[in-house]
């Protein structure tokens, strides 16, 4: 009786120290070439400016190039697929945000799954939504801009970084709550729909409020509120929207590092450590607090639960707002 004890006992003393060397070795070769960061969005947006900061000091960390590449279209699919299907080995990586693994998901069928075709590594930021217009549209507040929009349905469009997108839903619902209309214009990234909201060809927006930072004080675009619940440390003037007595338009925009669902865990638990360790260092926080965006660091399980509950809240979302992809 003792032998058939100890035996089962050793064997998975044996197993588990196997498991644990097999783990080690992984994380010791690994990383022996660069590793490349897929952006979903065009080049000069706010998930581009994410991307190349915490790339950077993720590579300092490993002591290798972490390449960013952007493969904008599709409203994120596009770069979403590519990584979703590439090998699980630790040098393709996704910077998804909340319309990669919130919205679009919930807006159209893809050919990804933002829950089973990934592993999460961790959360890089979160930043709210902000209600801007061009200094052309002739409006000063959100209660201007609705008038205006009642008044003359025709005068005012509002870009969005793509269908799907945090700034497509935000417009759509903010059209429902105060029952105004406003043509869509999507493009392909913040940057260029930023480009011509800035040049007066769009006249409204609901960028991130890292997107829109850089630009308030230029004069050419107008913050009127914020999209979330509370104020921002660095628009303490600009209320929010419920504040204004619009409830229901709270759109924190976050972003997070998922890698393909066949990836190691031991490579994903280091590529945690090193993300972790990266928005602990003080110039990573400045870069992001200087423009609106709060670090924020989790485990993968708390990605990986998070996700969950944003793909079921959209979907609620979607249907209840009646948000088409159109």
């Amino acid at each position: 009786m003792q032998a058939s004890i100890r035996v089962p006992a050793l064997a998975a003393g044996l197993t588990a120290f196997a498991l644990a060397a097999g783990a080690a070795n992984v994380q010791a070769a690994w990383p022996e070439q660069p590793i490349t960061i897929v952006v979903p969005t065009a080049p000069g947006g706010g998930n581009d400016a994410f991307a190349r900061v915490i790339a950077q000091k993720m590579g300092e960390h490993l002591k290798q190039t972490i390449i960013v590449v952007n493969k904008a279209g599709a409203q994120g699919a596009i770069a979403s697929e590519f990584v979703a299907r590439a090998p699980g080995d630790g040098y393709t990586l996704l910077f998804g945000y909340i319309a990669t693994h919130g919205i679009n998901p919930a807006l159209q069928k893809l050919r990804y799954d933002p829950v089973k075709d990934f592993k999460p590594i961790g959360m890089l930021a979160s930043s709210p939504t902000l209600l801007v217009v061009s200094s052309t549209a002739g409006v000063n507040s959100v209660q201007e801009l609705i008038a205006k929009a009642k008044k003359d349905p025709q005068s005012l469009s509002y870009a969005s970084a793509g269908v799907g997108t945090a700034p497509h839903v935000t417009a759509e619902l903010f059209k429902m709550v105060t029952g105004i209309n406003m043509l869509h214009v999507p493009y392909k990234g913040s940057a260029p729909a930023m480009t011509d909201t800035l040049a007066g060809t769009t006249q409204v927006m609901f960028p991130s409020l890292f997107s829109a930072y850089p630009h308030l004080s230029t004069g050419r675009i107008k913050a009127l509120a914020l999209a979330g619940d509370r104020r921002s440390e660095v628009l303490k003037d600009v209320p929010t929207l419920e504040e204004l007595g619009i409830k229901g338009v709270s759109v924190p925009q976050w972003y997070a590092l998922f890698a393909p669902a066949s990836t190691d865990q031991a490579i994903v638990n280091r590529l945690n450590e090193v993300l972790n360790a990266s928005l602990r260092d003080p110039e990573v926080i400045a870069k992001f607090k200087e423009q609106g965006a709060d670090p924020q660091s989790s485990t993968p399980e708390q990605l990986g639960e998070f996700v969950k509950s944003e793909v079921a809240r959209w979907r609620k979302v979607v249907e209840t707002a009646k948000i088409t992809a159109d």
